[in-house]
């Protein structure tokens, strides 16, 4: 958008504004509220909530031209890391913010021809802080859910109907009225291939202190049949994990027996060996443990008085029970990696091949769990094999020179943005330059509890 403002004098205005919000704030924290009434509180909770919501607009400007900068060029994945250091919020936020913003905020066409937000009507509440983040989720969800044969005229009376409720109601009430509105606009409900591709989706929640995921989303008819099929092959009496009880009943519930019938059509594709390979070795669970831990579980399986040790490590960073790991290995062959005196695979090749080894990618998990990039949480399954000396200038090969880096910081690594060096304990070191090497804790919880600088040569 052009304005009458030098870049120079527009981060004078921009700073002058702010730093006098920051004095407001001061003097809103300091002066007592204890004397004011209930109705000047519900006063001055009305325009704090307002300016929120007003400096929620701000954000998503700022973050529509982070996205997209209109005065220079730049590459995403270092915007968005600088992001997540300065702001301190996840990637997922990272990346909603800058997915609505391009959806409420002018846009640029290849030939650079300003082009009118894709929800105009929502673009200006946010903008004028009537909305809030629930009402503007609800808007575009409802929005989002119309079938491509709406019209698109339809479609925006829809948007702007829905937008002048959130003005005025709560955001439950908006959702249920986009509700009423797609009923209205498609009675039918008739949905096309592109609709139903639009909205599939299956979101893995996070693992719980007891291991367990919550899984949701929504099927495609095609996926919804196969899993319908397994389902039913899981029927009472069939297929039951710990096998036929004495009784000769199934004792699962429906909803028992579908998680079953899931983790069963699971197992099979990937005992199938047709998925293919995942940067470099055939796609598959990659478990690490130590040898004393394996011992431990062996012997604690028959003898009741003897502990389960601690879970073992998945490559996708999930912790799994002992007693699982001991199971999946009677059934399925999987990549298990044992430290201590587990040394029969080759680990060291030199320089004889530039890329990594399925035994060099094991004991990486093993060791690293996930990227090594300080407080980079991506598990070993979304990683790559980095060279802790690059490869272009003499780095070998061999399996303590070799370790996991997400894809964004391989890529800064290689491009000089970040430094790597491996410790002589074994772990590798991370450093921008400007600050001191550090080594990534986030995947070793023990040395996170611990505070630990460096661990100690035994820790694995």
């Amino acid at each position: 958008m052009a304005t009458a403002l030098g870049a120079a004098a527009a981060r004078e205005q921009i700073c002058s504004a702010l730093d006098a919000i920051d004095a407001a704030h001061l003097v809103l924290r300091q002066t007592p509220s204890d004397l004011v009434g209930k109705d000047f509180r519900i006063e001055v909770a009305d325009r704090l909530e307002t300016q929120d919501r007003t400096n929620r607009g701000l954000m998503y400007r700022i973050f529509g031209e982070l996205a997209d900068p209109p005065d220079e060029d730049g590459s995403i994945a270092a915007v968005r890391d600088a992001l997540w250091k300065r702001l301190r919020i996840t990637p997922r936020e990272i990346t909603r913010r800058c997915r609505l913003a391009a959806r409420i905020r002018p846009r640029r066409s290849l030939t650079g021809a300003t082009i009118p937000p894709e929800l105009p009507a929502l673009a200006a509440a946010v903008e004028s802080g009537t909305v809030g983040e629930d009402h503007i989720r609800a808007v575009w969800q409802a929005v989002d859910v119309l079938p491509a044969s709406v019209p698109a005229t339809e479609a925006t009376k829809a948007e702007q109907s829905l937008v002048t409720h959130a003005t005025r109601v709560d955001a439950g009430i908006v959702v249920r009225l986009g509700q009423r509105i797609a009923d209205h606009l498609n009675p039918d409900g008739l949905f096309s291939e592109k609709d139903r591709s639009r909205r599939r989706s299956l979101t893995l929640g996070r693992q719980g202190p007891d291991g367990m995921s919550k899984l949701s989303g929504l099927l495609d008819p095609q996926a919804r049949a196969h899993f319908e099929a397994v389902a039913a092959a899981v029927r009472p009496g069939r297929h039951q994990p710990d096998g036929p009880n004495d009784q000769g009943r199934d004792a699962r519930t429906p909803a028992q027996r579908r998680h079953d019938a899931f983790s069963l059509g699971m197992a099979n594709a990937l005992s199938s060996g047709k998925l293919g390979t995942h940067r470099g070795h055939p796609v598959t669970v990659v478990i690490t443990t130590t040898l004393t831990e394996l011992n431990q579980a062996a012997h604690a399986s028959i003898d009741p008085a003897i502990a389960m040790p601690p879970p073992a490590h998945t490559g996708g960073g999930s912790r799994l029970p002992m007693r699982d790991l001991i199971a999946m290995a009677a059934t399925a062959i999987h990549y298990l990696a044992v430290f201590d005196d587990h040394t029969q695979r080759p680990l060291y090749l030199g320089r004889q091949k530039r890329i990594a080894t399925t035994d060099q990618r094991l004991i990486c998990y093993a060791r690293d769990r996930g990227c090594t990039r300080p407080n980079c949480l991506e598990p070993g399954y979304h990683c790559e094999v980095h060279h802790a000396r690059p490869w272009a200038h003499g780095g070998r090969t061999n399996a303590d020179e070799l370790f996991f880096a997400c894809g964004p910081d391989h890529t800064d690594a290689t491009d000089g943005r970040q430094h790597t060096t491996a410790t002589t304990t074994g772990r590798l070191s991370w450093t921008d330059g400007t600050t001191p090497p550090e080594i990534n804790h986030a995947h070793h919880p023990q040395e996170l509890l611990r505070g630990d600088p460096d661990p100690p040569e035994e820790v694995a």
